[in-house]
């Protein structure tokens, strides 16, 4: 298995981007398909962002200090996917918004993820080489080991209180 930064951060952003799909395609009356679909979007992107704030953020800014700008915005993106993923952790499917909260969700972390492999990560990848991306991505393995899986647990909830209050 490899542990290119990059690679493991595309994979995840399938998977992510396949759990979205599926929500989409659920159908209107579908709430307990929809439910269990945003259950695995919150554990997945409370996981994904958790080690892209943790190791692949602060290590690009201490790298790369030209793509400073582009890792502030993500650490923005990330808040307000951190917020919406603790609303709709909150709430359950039959609710009125809950449908529309999951969409803005999806567009916001679409964006994000197209951003990220369209522009981003041929500019990190450049800057950094196969080595440090592969270091980089064996440290973001072991932090995947101990990232938090709802937003709830302690680790989480102090990253979203940080990007509420910050």
């Amino acid at each position: 298995m490899t542990t290119d930064a990059i690679v493991l951060l595309k994979d995840d952003h399938k998977e992510i981007l396949s759990v979205f799909r599926d929500f989409e395609q659920a159908g209107e009356n579908a709430l307990k398909t929809k439910g269990r679909l945003v259950d695995r979007m919150i554990e997945l992107l409370t996981v994904h962002t958790y080690i892209e704030n943790e190791v692949m953020y602060p290590r690009v800014r201490e790298l790369v200090p030209e793509l400073e700008d582009d890792v502030l915005e993500s650490y923005e993106e990330h808040h307000v996917a951190d917020v919406l993923v603790v609303e709709l952790a909150a709430m359950d499917p039959s609710d009125e918004r809950f449908t529309a909260k999951t969409t803005v969700l999806i567009e916001n972390v679409r964006h994000h993820i197209h951003e990220e492999e369209d522009e981003w990560f041929p500019q990190v990848r450049e800057a950094l080489g196969r080595k440090t991306l592969q270091e980089i991505g064996a440290e973001m393995a072991e932090a995947r080991e101990k990232a938090p899986r709802r937003p709830s647990q302690p680790s989480a909830l102090k990253k979203t209180i940080d990007a509420i209050i910050s």
